[in-house]
């Protein structure tokens, strides 16, 4: 089935962009599903201003209900005459705008970070966040949705290269995460590039609100786009959308792994105390039977399934050495209260009791 088309009467708010994202949509229905309430964070820059007329024009072919959401965090002089300002061109255009100062938690200081007093950017996004779960779930939203471009992605990359992360680090940002419970963290600007966002609000003439924290050097991720990325793209044009496709590749490479070790545990014949087939056992010897990195991999995904977080890179290590053919048993303590132990052919994950289970044998996972 082709893509449906715009009626004449709104051919002059279709555009190519339009085009190009309703059909990155249809590609990835998941993404912002058709008829959900969107919860859609709007800064007032380039990027979100763009994301807003861009799902504007698209809300009467998906039927979505949006709302938008603007924080204040009263770090510059001007942000609240900049949300007051918001707040009223998102009044005449219809839409719904919930905005919200940002109050720290008790214990928490008003402004926090390097010299100067410079507010922290991590404090600012888990505040964002948390403030922005509240609201979706207030009005029944499924999704909320940022203003994330390929040229994030790609300064995200370098970042995260930089730091030594693994792979799945590099493949951060992608189109859709987990936010809180079943509330998701959608991504639809992924294919537009910043020179795209801003060539979309020149055209269709929206209104822009600079946020001049952007050109302070004294924030990593800012000297990265003003320092390195135009070095890279000096020696190799087009650097930047590269990064942000290799980003993607990633992505799609880590979900193939994840389900091919899902696979490859099934393969491995876990089992439970009875001797039925499950997931709470795995067996030493085909696992030793593997090359270190698989057996890592293996290890990772299987322990991150039950613990709910990646062992750190010194602490598989750790595991891989003592499991070494030949080491016979042995138990290693993991974060918040696991433990994992081994005989000569079983490894078993277990858990200590917590106080409601207190008196009660480990639970074995």
């Amino acid at each position: 089935m082709s893509d449906p088309q715009p009626q004449p009467s709104a051919a002059a708010d279709w555009s190519a962009d339009h085009l190009r994202l309703h059909r990155h949509l249809r590609r990835h229905p998941a993404l912002l599903p058709d008829s959900d309430t969107l919860l859609l964070a709007v800064s007032g820059g380039q990027d979100s201003m763009a994301l807003v007329a861009l799902l504007t024009a698209l809300r009467r072919l998906h039927g979505w209900r949006l709302h938008l959401w603007h924080g204040d965090h009263g770090w510059r002089p001007e942000s609240g005459r900049t949300a007051q300002q918001l707040a009223a061109w998102a009044a005449g255009q219809g839409l719904p705008l919930l905005g919200e100062c940002w109050q720290p938690e008790p214990g928490e200081p008003a402004a926090s970070g390097g010299a100067g007093g410079i507010p922290s950017e991590a404090a600012g996004r888990a505040w964002r966040y948390r403030r922005l779960a509240i609201g979706a779930a207030a009005l029944g939203a499924s999704r909320v949705v940022t203003g994330h471009t390929a040229s994030d992605r790609a300064e995200t990359l370098l970042f995260n290269l930089a730091r030594g992360s693994h792979r799945r680090g590099l493949a951060s940002l992608r189109g859709l995460r987990a936010l809180e419970g079943e509330l998701q963290l959608a991504r639809p600007l992924l294919p537009f590039s910043r020179a795209d966002t801003g060539r979309l609000c020149r055209q269709l003439q929206l209104p822009v609100w600079p946020d001049p924290s952007n050109n302070d050097r004294r924030y990593s991720r800012n000297r990265l786009r003003q320092e390195v990325l135009p070095v890279l793209e000096a020696l190799h044009p087009g650097a930047a959308r590269r990064l942000a496709a290799l980003a993607e590749q990633l992505a799609a490479d880590d979900d193939t792994q994840g389900e091919l070790l899902s696979l490859a545990l099934a393969a491995l014949g876990a089992r439970d105390s009875s001797g039925a087939g499950s997931d709470q056992q795995l067996p030493l010897a085909p696992l030793r039977a593997l090359q270190r990195a698989n057996q890592g991999a293996l290890l990772q995904h299987w322990l991150s399934h039950h613990l709910g977080e990646r062992l750190s890179r010194r602490s598989l290590e750790t595991l891989l050495d003592r499991l070494a053919a030949g080491s016979g048993a042995g138990s290693l303590q993991l974060a918040g209260g696991w433990r994992l132990q081994w005989q000569r052919s079983t490894l078993v994950l277990t858990c200590a009791p917590t106080a409601e289970s207190h008196g009660r044998e480990p639970r074995v996972l």
